[in-house]
């Protein structure tokens, strides 16, 4: 089954982290590309809805991030970890992307697409989304379509 839901964190995955709210380099494309491989992209983060919304209306309002960016559905929940269940009630139609292990979900490892870390001092240079792409792309399986969205990805 390919997945077709992308549940995407926010701090330290596309942004280095509510308070600062900086983007990761090459972040407006990386979405627009990922929005073409997947039926919908949700937000699965530990940041509170409102907040989110706000953060996410900024970088749109900076160019930072697509228009729909600021309007993706939003998952609640509790706990500590992000269960797919949440996204979708098939297990294996949601991936997750995420800088930080502990919350993926048990039994749910091999949904998850772990990203590096976009922490302090947050370099220009990071290429995370890029190797976030590359695993996203194998996994289902488009990677044939890489070598055209990462040349645009790297025209950033």
């Amino acid at each position: 089954m390919k997945p077709t839901i992308l549940a995407l964190d926010l701090e330290g995955t596309l942004i280095s982290n509510a308070i600062s709210q900086i983007p990761r380099p090459g972040l407006y494309r990386f979405l627009e590309d990922v929005f073409g491989h997947f039926d919908q992209l949700v937000m699965f983060t530990t940041v509170p809805e409102k907040r989110f919304r706000s953060i996410a209306s900024l970088l749109v309002r900076e160019g930072s991030a697509p228009a729909w960016f600021a309007e993706l559905r939003y998952i609640c929940w509790s706990g500590k970890t992000k269960d797919l269940l949440l996204a979708s009630p098939r297990l294996g139609d949601a991936l997750l992307l995420d800088d930080h292990a502990p919350y993926v979900h048990s039994g749910q490892e091999h949904l998850w697409i772990p990203i590096p870390l976009f922490g302090s001092p947050y370099p220009s240079s990071d290429d995370g989304l890029n190797v976030a792409l590359r695993r996203l792309l194998d996994r289902i399986g488009d990677a044939e379509c890489f070598p055209r969205t990462a040349a645009r990805f790297e025209e950033l």
